[in-house]
């Protein structure tokens, strides 16, 4: 069976326009391929993040990462991670690996049905995917969600609230 479909579109072009930020990262680039450590069946380890920049008015944060190129409609949730407080502007690798975070953040469940990060593992033949690791930049401190919540529930909740995006986007594609 062919997985041949058109490439997704940005997920955050149909979203209402936000201020933007920096993110980075130690672990990846930009537009590079991600590293084992971040593949499902490498390492599954969450990335080291950084992000700078973003607006005075900030109260919290929500980290995601998302790959809209999934053979699925509704694309693959790999990493929610809710309720930053205003003060975190950096995460090591491997902060997605507890369910709930020192600092009282949390982790939803991805669409690996578990409630951490969930490295990348496009199926094997398929065009290198994207990963949409965007930090969101809040006008409260806390979403009104629990960690119950859904993505999609999540993300809807953060388009009431985002005052900015930071986003850097790396690629993987699955070896032959």
């Amino acid at each position: 069976m062919s997985l041949e479909r058109p490439v997704a579109q940005d997920p955050y072009e149909k979203l209402p326009t936000v201020g933007s930020f920096t993110l980075t990262s130690t672990d990846f680039a930009a537009g590079e391929t991600l590293d084992d450590a971040q593949v499902f069946a490498g390492g599954n380890t969450s990335p080291q993040l950084s992000w700078s920049g973003f607006p005075a008015e900030t109260k919290g944060f929500v980290v995601t990462c998302y790959d809209p190129d999934a053979p699925t409609p509704s694309g693959f949730w790999h990493w929610i991670l809710v309720n930053l407080p205003a003060d975190v502007t950096e995460l090591p690798a491997g902060a997605g690996t507890t369910p709930r975070l020192d600092n009282g953040a949390f982790h939803v469940r991805n669409d690996y049905s578990t409630k951490s990060f969930g490295g990348a593992a496009p199926p094997a033949g398929d065009p290198a995917h994207r990963y949409y690791f965007v930090v969101h930049a809040l006008d409260v401190d806390k979403l009104d969600v629990d960690d119950e919540a859904s993505a999609a529930v999540v993300s809807f909740n953060l388009a009431f609230h985002t005052l900015a995006r930071a986003i850097a986007t790396p690629v993987y594609a699955a070896p032959e």
